[in-house]
């Protein structure tokens, strides 16, 4: 019998529910900012925010916020998960090169290697919180860096060892044909992988290219319609004036249109669905992830969808049955 790797310990594969597959509990707020910089108040801002979830049917969210980015705190999931009833499982990955701590910069491919496998079999660090997946690993924008390739293949050898699933960061969904050779030439069994972000690439016949691999795709950042394009970190002591920065715009409606026609292609069984929510864009979206919120996807989008001619099976498919799959080890 397989088992779900949760914070709080295995879990039975059935009793996931919906699975919220690429969430960031610990960066709803980038920041203590709510308290004045007095305390740290992440954790009840995060039981607030899926509040709706059980409610809508979901009884799971994978956190999958890399080392040292976006509010990575397996603690901080284990208090949520207790507080909650939910199901809550754990990523490790490294997220771009810019961002990458300088430990992750400094190991080679083996000690990369051994510290994701180390993560999954004794816990991450000294808090004996297993993880339960490898992600978000990250690739660049039309590129990956040798120490992105590094981390790449460090949790592809991980996987073949722990098992676990292999989830991706692409930058705007480039590079994803490239992910998957990489992890094709370290023996990775392509039906264990998500490919993340595809529903930001314009061009659904390379979307269709990348599900004939063989690899699952994931549409995960719905409600996130406008979006600031940040490659690297600010810097601390920026120059006064004027500065150039990018951004884009990605309606939900053709978020829709698209994953309808990718269902009506046979592939409802190699998607995922979720909304990659974090505070640093939910002020771009103030309806979608600043009001809605976690019960965005579920309320607005998957009935969306239904009125597009998705079944409820397909939808079932997409919500339980694809992420259980890939959460599931043994």
């Amino acid at each position: 019998m397989g088992y779900v790797q949760t914070v709080l310990g295995p879990v039975a594969p059935e009793s996931l529910g919906r699975v919220m597959p690429h969430e960031h509990l610990g960066s709803l707020v980038p920041g203590p900012w709510l308290t004045g910089g007095l305390a740290d108040d992440r954790a009840d801002l995060a039981v607030k925010s899926v509040a709706g979830l059980p409610d809508l049917g979901f009884g799971t969210i994978v956190d999958l916020s890399p080392y040292e980015v976006v509010g990575h705190d397996v603690t901080l999931l284990r208090d949520v998960a207790e507080r909650t009833g939910l199901n809550v499982v754990a990523g490790s990955s490294i997220y771009l090169e810019p961002y990458s701590p300088r430990w992750a910069l400094d190991a080679n491919v083996d000690e990369m290697r051994d510290r994701f496998i180390a993560d999954a079999t004794d816990g991450v660090g000294d808090t004996g919180i297993k993880s339960g997946i490898y992600g978000e690993q990250a690739t660049g924008l039309n590129e990956i860096t040798p120490h992105e390739e590094k981390c790449l293949r460090a949790a592809a050898r991980a996987h073949r060892v722990t098992g676990l699933s292999i989830n991706t960061h692409t930058t705007h969904g480039t590079m994803a044909l490239e992910q998957v050779e990489i992890l094709r030439e370290e023996g990775v069994d392509l039906s264990r992988v998500v490919i993340g972000h595809m529903d930001i690439h314009p061009d659904l016949s390379y979307v269709r290219a990348v599900l004939a691999t063989g690899v699952s795709v994931a549409f995960d950042t719905i409600g996130k319609q406008f979006w600031d394009f940040v490659l690297a970190p600010l810097p601390e002591d920026p120059e006064e004036g004027e500065f150039e920065k990018r951004a884009y715009y990605r309606r939900d409606r053709v978020r829709m249109e698209n994953l309808a026609a990718l269902i009506r292609d046979g592939y409802a069984d190699r998607i995922l669905m979720a909304q990659d929510m974090t505070g640093a864009e939910a002020y771009l979206n103030p309806r979608t992830h600043g009001r809605l919120g976690y019960s965005y996807l579920g309320q607005e989008f998957v009935p969306g969808l239904a009125a597009l001619g998705v079944s409820a099976e397909d939808l079932e498919q997409i919500l339980v049955h694809n992420p259980t799959r890939l959460l599931t080890i043994g």
